[in-house]
């Protein structure tokens, strides 16, 4: 037999035209093709569980007689219940959410012999192309699924606290309806009181502090059978992601934590007193809002006095220097509802982590402490003498300053002359030639408020170890000279050694100097003795001329008190 392609051609037309006018294979049940299967099953849908679908109805020949689509809403129905066709309430059962159906079903469980009205005919196969959205079952409550735990928690969520968190809401099939997220804000509300829908109040019950879970909730817990109105369709599961960032209680005053205790501790700080302190300062979450490190500077400020927030001026009462704790602050004792704008939002719990650098009172005075006296003390230390001695100073935390024994040197001044800062003419006062001191000083004694730039900050304490080395009894106070014997009575003549009447400068200072060589007269010692010398010739030069007559010169004791002869 020879090969005809245009005969073969002719049979396959004829072949493919039977097929397309043949009459339907009878169906004795229904037949399911799964066209979509999502890669989880969130959920499979049982008898008596309510559902929402998509759904395209066609006959067999692809012509369409109805469509849950061309409505605009998803068709929400009872499976098992006998509210719908046989075939439908069957193929329903077992699908899980987000997969996709070509359902077949035969006459015997569709509308029969009977039809439905004019749109489907008796004995008519139905076919369903089938979306299943959403499924859920009266007797649901919530669901909570954590997929995230913090390492540690304190505190769970309970009736009536506040709480801040994110979360993005969605639909059973992973629909976005909402995100706090998007707005770039927390939502911030009381849970257990009412303020949210049933199923979210119930699901961030027992919720930690930086925990996130997933909470799903069926229509009768979230938006019912009416939806948002908007984004929401009525009869909508509802599954929300949330992180929880914040908590308090109305009730809630400061927690203080102590992370490190000094071994010794003197003196713990009381209202009025003013600290300086570092601290890094963070959300309960662990977000990072300020440091006092950053700027390289501490925190200085009265504690008790409303000088700083009500919960920080209650966490920095009874203090030690050197302890290091973290205070925990609800938002109505930190910034409260508003916060501080871009850094602190608004209702807040603010965590502090601080470190006591100093502290002190406008009263104190300066603290003295004899740590080694000598035996035999003949003369103390007052004002007027000439000393010379050793310090370590260092701040309150332990931070060297400065010392003399770097230099290998003394440190050298006159006492009452203000040569230091009053703590240390204080702490050198009724002093032995050998004796140690640990000397405290506060800040209006020591550098006050500015302190020394890139040396000791403004407002610190100051601390010094010293040793007094030496030490030169000073004169009377009032006086720059004095005579170690009795006065020449024809002191003036002495000094006019060119004897002119007047007495120079020169012959002047020569005079003073070789009386104090001679050991006749004793200068004020720690002070330059020309200086003393050329202030005693101006005192006495009463006319300015720059020479001494007989008629201006006196003695001390002949006139009113001023530092001359």
């Amino acid at each position: 037999i020879l090969f005809n392609p245009e005969a073969m051609l002719y049979l396959s037309v004829l072949v493919a035209f039977a097929a397309c006018n043949a009459p339907p294979v009878p169906l004795d049940d229904i037949l399911i093709e799964k066209t979509f299967v999502p890669e989880q099953c969130v959920r499979a849908v049982k008898v008596g569980d309510y559902v929402r679908y998509h759904y395209n109805g066609m006959f067999p020949d692809g012509k369409k007689f109805d469509s849950s689509y061309d409505r605009g809403s998803t068709y929400n129905v009872f499976v098992g219940k006998k509210q719908l066709i046989a075939g439908m309430d069957k193929a329903l059962v077992g699908m899980c959410v987000n997969e996709r159906s070509l359902i077949k079903i035969p006459p015997h469980l569709a509308y029969g012999k009977q039809g439905y009205g004019d749109i489907i005919p008796p004995d008519s196969i139905l076919h369903f192309d089938v979306l299943l959205l959403d499924v859920w079952n009266p007797e649901d409550g919530v669901q909570s699924n954590t997929y995230h735990t913090p390492s540690t928690c304190s505190r769970k969520v309970e009736v009536s606290d506040y709480v801040r968190y994110h979360y993005n809401g969605t639909l059973l099939d992973g629909t976005l309806f909402d995100s706090s997220h998007t707005r770039l804000r927390t939502y911030d509300t009381y849970v257990g009181i009412g303020w949210l829908i049933a199923g979210m109040d119930q699901g961030l019950l027992g919720m930690c502090v930086g925990e996130k879970r997933i909470i799903t909730m069926p229509p009768s817990l979230g938006y019912g059978e009416n939806g948002d109105g908007s984004d929401i369709p009525g009869q909508a599961s509802l599954v929300f992601d949330v992180v929880l960032l914040d908590l308090h209680n109305p009730r809630d005053g400061i927690t203080v934590t102590n992370q490190f205790m000094p071994e010794s501790c003197t003196r713990k700080t009381v209202a009025g007193d003013f600290v300086r302190y570092h601290y890094n300062g963070s959300l309960l979450d662990g977000t990072f809002f300020d440091s006092s490190y950053s700027r390289n500077r501490t925190y200085d400020t009265y504690v008790g006095r409303g000088y700083v927030i009500a919960g920080m001026d209650e966490g920095l009462i009874g203090v030690c220097v050197g302890e290091k704790r973290t205070v925990t602050i609800p938002p109505h004792l930190g910034y409260g509802e508003e916060g501080t704008g871009s850094k602190i939002p608004g209702s807040a719990v603010l965590v502090f982590d601080i470190h006591i650098i100093d502290f002190h009172n406008p009263s104190d005075k300066t603290e003295i402490t004899v740590t080694h006296k000598p035996e035999e003390c003949d003369k103390p230390t007052k004002k007027g003498d000439f000393v010379k001695y050793h310090y370590n100073a260092s701040l309150m935390d332990g931070t060297s300053i400065d010392s003399t024994y770097n230099y290998a040197k003394t440190y050298n001044i006159v006492l009452g002359a203000n040569q230091v800062v009053p703590g240390m003419e204080d702490g050198l006062m009724d002093m032995c030639v050998g004796e140690k001191r640990h000397l405290v000083i506060p800040p209006h004694l020591g550098y006050g408020e500015r302190g020394v730039t890139d040396e000791v900050p403004g407002s610190a304490v100051l601390v010094f170890d010293i040793e007094l080395v030496e030490m030169e009894e000073g004169l009377p106070e009032g006086y720059m000279f004095i005579w170690n014997d009795e006065v020449s009575p024809d002191l003036f003549t002495e000094m006019d050694t060119d004897q002119n009447k007047q007495v120079e400068p020169s012959e002047f200072t020569d005079y003073i100097m070789r009386q104090v060589n001679e050991g006749k007269g004793r200068l004020a010692p720690g002070f330059d003795p020309y200086r003393i010398i050329d202030n005693m010739f101006s005192n006495q030069d009463r006319d300015g001329d720059g020479k001494i007559t007989e008629a201006e010169f006196k003695l001390k004791a002949d006139e009113a008190p001023h530092d001359e002869l």
